[in-house]
């Protein structure tokens, strides 16, 4: 894109579709983790949901990657947000009954996680096509904060929409994709360019690319192992009813904690006038403060602590996420822009909707005190094993050192 602005009418339509698509995604948790929470009390319940979500991506990981490459990007996030929107007014009708069919409602759940295997990994690979390459690590801060944001404003609404319309509340949720595909409305067709046809070869070009750039791997790696074995969102229903007895409204405030972390974070990043220098060392010292965290959530039985804990937990979460998410933009080819976000999604779905399926088992098995102790402590041991594995992420200086094909 030539406009060196971040600000224009493109970029703003993006904006309120992504801020649109976070609240409709933590609405649909807060509520499907609490609703049926209340109906099961069974942990097991928390995990399908989790489980539901991350096959999707696993089924069509090779083919949504090909299809944001070679499809205009902005027709995939449309379709994707009207699959997701069908599948929200399913989920809305099972849950009027009193006794919902909950293998009709986990099956609705996995056609949700479908059109979110494609709109992911398109939302991450549009915006160096709706940016100037001179404010992309801007456009990445306020991107990731808005999203942040939509973390703070969907638990806290869900939370009071369930308590006032209980189980309307999921035609409140389709409500905001719709909203999505209007600022989608405000992006034009982009197409690009590929030298290479599409070959058995072209389908791995992003695993093969990720793989073979150990700053990249490295990057996505401690993500998938730290917030997948350490995330504490699956256990949030849990510790609400059982361990801090609070009801849906604090509920939802506990889930937006962390994003206000986010937040915060985010806003001083996108305010910088320069870019973030030593992002190595910062992501290092980002991580122990995120398994820390964990840690203090775990053993917490006061409301407040519990707060400040997922707060930390956020804002430091957000340090990392801003500097993996600028490295995947500044060293992958415009080319294999879709396939290396589809690995890059692939990464981040198994660390969160994997990882809520690890929590909701765990917590079944073990207990939900334990299954966060048990994050904590690992967490602490992947920091340690990445340090030694992957010594050049943690000596990178700036996002920018970092070209594609390097």
């Amino acid at each position: 894109m030539s406009d060196a602005s971040l600000f224009n009418r493109i970029f703003a339509g993006y904006v309120i579709a992504r801020a649109s698509v976070g609240i409709a995604n933590t609405m649909l948790v807060v509520a499907l983790g609490w609703h049926l929470y209340q109906l099961t009390g069974d942990p097991w319940s928390l995990a399908w949901v989790g489980l539901m979500q991350i096959l999707p991506v696993y089924g069509f990981f090779f083919i949504s990657g090909m299809v944001i490459d070679y499809v205009p990007r902005v027709w995939v996030v449309r379709a994707s947000a009207t699959v997701e929107a069908v599948a929200l007014l399913g989920i809305a009708a099972v849950m009027q009954k009193p006794d919902p069919d909950l293998w009709l409602l986990y099956a609705l759940v996995a056609l949700h996680g479908a059109g979110r295997a494609f709109h992911g990994p398109a939302l991450q690979a549009i915006v160096p096509n709706i940016v100037h390459t001179s404010v992309l690590d801007r456009a990445v801060a306020v991107s990731t904060t808005v999203w942040n944001s939509a973390m703070v404003a969907g638990p806290a609404l869900a939370g009071f929409l369930i308590a006032w319309f209980d189980r309307e509340v999921y035609v409140w949720i389709a409500g905001f994709l719709a909203l999505a595909l209007l600022g989608y409305s405000a992006i034009p067709v982009f197409r690009v360019v590929h030298l290479q046809g599409r070959t058995l070869k072209s389908f791995m070009a992003g695993l093969h690319y990720v793989w073979s750039h150990p700053v990249l791997l490295g990057g996505l790696s401690v993500d998938v192992l730290m917030v997948g074995l350490g995330s504490v969102f699956v256990l949030l229903p849990i510790y609400a009813v059982d361990v801090l007895q609070v009801g849906p409204e604090l509920l939802g405030v506990l889930r937006a904690a962390p994003a206000v972390g986010s937040i915060s974070v985010g806003l001083w990043i996108a305010s910088r006038p320069t870019e973030l220098t030593d992002v190595g060392r910062k992501l290092f010292w980002a991580l122990l403060i995120f398994a820390l965290s964990i840690l203090v959530f775990a053993f917490s039985s006061h409301w407040w602590l519990s707060l400040v804990a997922l707060f930390v937990y956020g804002a430091s979460d957000m340090i990392s996420v801003n500097i993996r998410s600028a490295m995947v933009h500044r060293a992958t080819p415009e080319a294999l822009r879709g396939r290396v976000s589809a690995v890059n999604m692939l990464f981040i779905q198994t660390s969160n909707e994997a990882g809520d399926f690890r929590g909701g088992s765990f917590a079944a098995l073990f207990g939900a005190i334990q299954t966060a102790v048990l994050g904590g402590m690992v967490g602490l041991l992947v920091l340690t094993w990445s340090k030694r594995q992957f010594p050049e992420l943690y000596r990178l200086h700036r996002t920018a050192d970092l070209k594609p094909g390097d």
